[in-house]
């Protein structure tokens, strides 16, 4: 078999050879897709350029390319572009004339991440940039089914950084992320937000652009939008917008006496030994709180693990039609998007957030 060739550039090889190897060759495969997809175009076209001069060593999409790539392969930190730009994957991956003369140095790329990106403009147009992206991707395989999660997450800093605070939750010092995935790990949009803000802040100008985007009129091919969320989003407003906007949904909500009253023939222990397996009821039941404009369906789940005295009650506020265990089964899989935190904090190091100014950290998560 033949060395394979890359669709970007013909004039690249791509083989094993022992002799003659790159530790960051299968980043090539990744530019082709990036080529044949055209993402980096795309957000070469949708950021702005604000230098003037003509002497411009790389274009605009060399840098993106650069700064992406870089932490594709692990290196997340500016610093690691001076030897990046040195080495040939990367000067083949971002192209023009650094293929010949080398990439971006460290200080051309820090320029790049905390002045050219960190314009409001740019910066607008960063936010939007994942959502066109997942589009490009579902014109070419159009869904059927979408399913979103929103959570947020900390991201704990060490110094004095615009926008750190206390955060009594996350028991740390940290700025305070907020995200929306959909089911195939894809990250559709974030917010960087302070760190002392409640976990549902912002939920709305972070939400309501991914809404329109999944919209029947922007996607008639998708037959089933559904929506979760933990019991901090359990907001109202959040409520009526999902139902306007044809959105199946099951948000945990937090018990309160009334609830709890409801369920109070399900946590009294059964005559006999307890059994040595855990014990699950289920319930549903309509119910109305002060601030909902109408009665929703609440499904509760309460469950009897061995050795422990008290059972354990959970209530999920819902518009789904499918029975009590399975409105629960859905529920569960959001804890699919905390595993794509847990991979963009260990794996991509979108933690490493450690510009001074907030707009410059924004601009790296």
């Amino acid at each position: 078999m033949g060395p394979l060739r890359l669709g970007f550039d013909r004039s690249v090889k791509v083989q094993f050879r022992g002799s003659a190897i790159s530790s960051d060759g299968g980043l090539l495969l990744y530019r082709d897709l990036d080529d044949a997809l055209g993402l980096t175009d795309m957000a070469a076209a949708l950021i702005g350029d604000p230098r003037t001069g003509r002497n411009g060593r790389h274009r605009f999409a060399g840098f993106l390319r650069q700064s992406v790539f870089s932490r594709l392969a692990g290196w997340e930190d500016v610093n690691d572009a001076d030897r990046l730009c040195r080495d040939p994957v990367i000067r083949q991956l971002v192209g023009g004339r650094a293929v010949m003369n080398g990439a971006a140095s460290a200080s051309a790329m820090g320029r790049f991440e905390t002045e050219m990106l960190a314009q409001p403009d740019n910066l607008a147009a960063l936010i939007d940039l994942p959502g066109r992206w997942i589009d490009a991707a579902h014109d070419r395989r159009p869904p059927k089914v979408i399913t979103l999660d929103m959570d947020s997450s900390e991201s704990p800093v060490h110094g004095d950084q615009e926008g750190a605070a206390w955060n009594g939750h996350f028991q740390s010092k940290c700025l305070h992320p907020l995200f929306v995935f959909n089911q195939f790990g894809d990250l559709e949009r974030c917010a960087l937000r302070p760190g002392n803000v409640h976990s549902a802040d912002g939920w709305e100008d972070v939400l309501r652009p991914v809404l329109r985007r999944y919209s029947a009129k922007a996607r008639p091919s998708i037959k089933r939008r559904r929506f979760r969320a933990d019991a901090a989003f359990a907001i109202p407003a959040l409520f009526d917008l999902l139902e306007a906007e044809g959105w199946d949904y099951a948000i945990r909500i937090k018990g309160n006496a009334k609830l709890h009253e409801r369920i109070d023939f399900l946590t009294k222990r059964r005559p006999g030994r307890p059994p040595n397996r855990i014990v699950r009821h289920y319930t549903s039941f309509h119910y109305r709180a002060k601030s909902w404009s109408k009665p929703r369906r609440v499904v509760a789940k309460v469950e009897f693990h061995p050795g422990e005295l008290f059972p354990r009650v959970g209530f999920i506020v819902t518009n789904r039609s499918l029975p009590n265990e399975r409105v629960l089964a859905f529920y569960n899989g959001r804890g699919t998007a905390e595993q794509h935190i847990k991979e963009g904090k260990h794996a991509l190091k979108w933690t490493r957030l450690s510009c001074m100014k907030f707009a410059a950290n924004a601009v790296r998560l």
